[in-house]
């Protein structure tokens, strides 16, 4: 139990180091622009075009993207109900946030888990992209502790949940 209780109190430092920046200007214009690449819509939509857009293994692994981000999405509901942690920004009072903040529960983060099971196919066709997507990825998943809405295991949890699925979905469908 001391274990855990350490590993919060050291993630609650974590989070609230990343939190405290929100006032700055430059960093409120990138985490707040950014996080939407996690988002439903954004992240849909993406998907939905390069799987239109694109020809042969491009579009296979636009497809194993789609495929990763719907199948992603029932764990990480799953784990919400199972495992209900409330939101940092309900427990930590110095926590900043905008207006009409997530109220579901945090763990895992929906949005890092979307970003990563679409980036991830994308990666393993064209290794090279790694060095553009995986910071992207990365960078989504730091907006969504910068904002408030999550731990930074939140975030992991959702890359890790994301990237499996985006290699599964790649391995049986190209």
């Amino acid at each position: 139990m001391r274990i855990i209780q350490s590993f919060y109190h050291l993630e609650c430092k974590v989070f609230q180091e990343i939190n405290s920046h929100f006032d700055k200007k430059i960093f409120n214009l990138f985490f707040r622009t950014i996080t939407h690449i996690g988002g439903a819509l954004f992240i849909s939509v993406t998907t939905l075009l390069l799987i239109i857009l694109t020809s042969n293994q491009t579009r296979l692994a636009a497809i194993s993207s789609a495929a990763a981000l719907a199948l992603s999405h029932i764990p990480v509901q799953l784990v919400k109900k199972l495992f209900p942690r409330k939101r940092p920004y309900l427990l930590i009072e110095t926590t900043k946030i905008l207006p009409n903040p997530l109220k579901d529960h945090s763990f895992p983060s929906g949005h890092t888990t979307a970003v990563f099971s679409v980036i991830v196919p994308f990666v393993l066709l064209t290794p090279l992209l790694a060095f553009y997507l995986i910071p992207l990825g990365i960078s989504v998943g730091i907006s969504r502790i910068y904002l408030g809405l999550h731990y930074p295991s939140d975030v992991i949890a959702g890359a890790i949940l994301g990237a499996c699925f985006g290699n599964l979905c790649y391995y049986f469908l190209t």
